[in-house]
């Protein structure tokens, strides 16, 4: 990715958990994104590093031995997946419904004419948008 200003290799939203094991698996096992590294004992913190296939874009989760709040902001503050194929988006949301994780109307009504909004383990919402941008 290039920047005016400079050059970047990869991108990472990093947050920290008191939901550890049950972040990882939404986002794993839910909506299927993949594991590409585990990392402990950094000052006290452990965590895991997911993200999609091929992708310099990742998602980190910590956790402290101390604890780990992360209260979820406003319903408005999203991770947007852009998913071109409706079936791969109702596939997913099944899952996630399967597993737990219902269907929450959006703050904004735009997210709903062609995605499905879902809350993960910390009440930080996604959206699987049946769309492509750009």
């Amino acid at each position: 990715m290039k920047f005016n200003d400079f050059v970047a290799a990869q991108v990472r939203i990093a947050r920290p958990t008191d939901q550890f094991e049950r972040v990882i698996d939404f986002y794993v096992n839910g909506l299927g994104l993949v594991e590409i590294e585990r990392f402990k004992g950094q000052r006290g913190y452990e965590g895991v590093i997911v993200g999609l296939p091929s992708s310099d874009y990742h998602l980190e989760f910590t956790r402290h031995r101390d604890g780990s709040p992360c209260p979820a902001p406003t319903r408005d503050n999203l991770l947007v997946f852009y998913i071109e194929d409706y079936e791969q988006v109702r596939k997913v949301a099944s899952r996630l419904v399967e597993m737990g994780y219902p269907e929450v109307a959006p703050e904004n009504e735009y997210w709903k004419e062609k995605g499905v909004t879902i809350e993960d383990p910390d009440g930080w919402r996604v959206v699987l948008m049946n769309r492509t941008y750009g």
